[in-house]
């Protein structure tokens, strides 16, 4: 197979721009230190190939298109590709061991694909206690979201959930120009990184609901906002009611957890 053809339906749009390629494979840094790197949908391998050639890493492809797969095997037989979505991956097929140690940690990577990449996002968060680092290509909407804090109007569900266990880097912008066929939109690459949450000091299924609640009204006051929340049937704590929920920083959000839970 000589070339294979971007498919709209998954989202495709391969990188042509080798020093971007290059740039986000040399954008891991080995934080938590992983030796496991997941590349999401490598597509032609335009990235894939600058992350084999470091030497500090064991990659595993992730792709979902029968295409690219034989495309990849017939010019990088030695890679790794596993023949599925990765968001139904289970970690533990990569390693099992203690996600504690170096070894029982991975990285993900990627020019994602737009369709799913907030997915990807979650997915990760989802395996915290693994994945200490992300560097992908993004909708620079997304990336704008994902990076945005307090008093943003882009701030937003993502913002807080991503931001509670990882410290966000909006690392440079891609144009369209770059990616055969161009997108109809600007793109961004981002890094995640672990930060040293282990757990939140609140109830975490309570956090995501608060948060999540939140944000679904956000032009109302948290008065109003939260009134559907059953635990805040004694009213949002007066530091918060007048507030709208774009206001609030992680910690603010922890702080109203907590109370709800008291």
């Amino acid at each position: 197979m000589s070339s294979v053809r971007a498919k709209k339906f998954l989202g495709q749009h391969f990188l042509k721009d080798d020093s971007i390629s290059e740039r986000i494979a040399n954008s891991l840094t080995g934080h938590g230190g992983y030796r496991h790197v997941i590349e999401v949908g490598p597509g032609t391998g335009a990235l894939t190939k600058h992350l084999l050639v470091r030497g500090d890493i064991d990659l595993t492809c992730y792709e979902v298109d029968t295409d690219s797969i034989a495309y990849l095997a017939a010019h990088y037989p030695q890679l790794k590709v596993v023949q599925g979505d990765f968001l139904q991956m289970d970690p533990t097929r990569l390693t099992d061991a203690p996600p504690a140690s170096a070894a029982g940690r991975f990285a993900v990577v990627g020019n994602f694909p737009y369709n799913i990449s907030t997915q990807i996002v979650f997915k990760v968060i989802e395996h915290r206690d693994r994945c200490t680092e992300l560097v992908g290509m993004f909708q620079k909407e997304v990336a704008d979201r994902l990076c945005a804090g307090p008093g943003s109007k882009t701030y937003g569900i993502s913002s807080v959930i991503a931001q509670a266990w990882y410290t966000m880097e909006m690392l440079f912008i891609v144009e369209p120009g770059s990616f055969i066929p161009p997108p109809k939109v600007r793109s961004a690459v981002i890094r995640m990184k672990r930060n040293e949450v282990k757990a939140l000091s609140c109830d975490e299924a309570l956090f995501f609901r608060v948060v999540k609640t939140a944000f679904n009204q956000r032009r109302k006051t948290l008065h109003n906002a939260l009134k559907s929340l059953p635990e805040a049937h004694k009213g949002v704590p007066a530091d918060y009611a007048s507030k709208r929920a774009e206001q609030l920083s992680v910690a603010d959000f922890i702080a109203l957890t907590h109370a709800f839970s008291s």
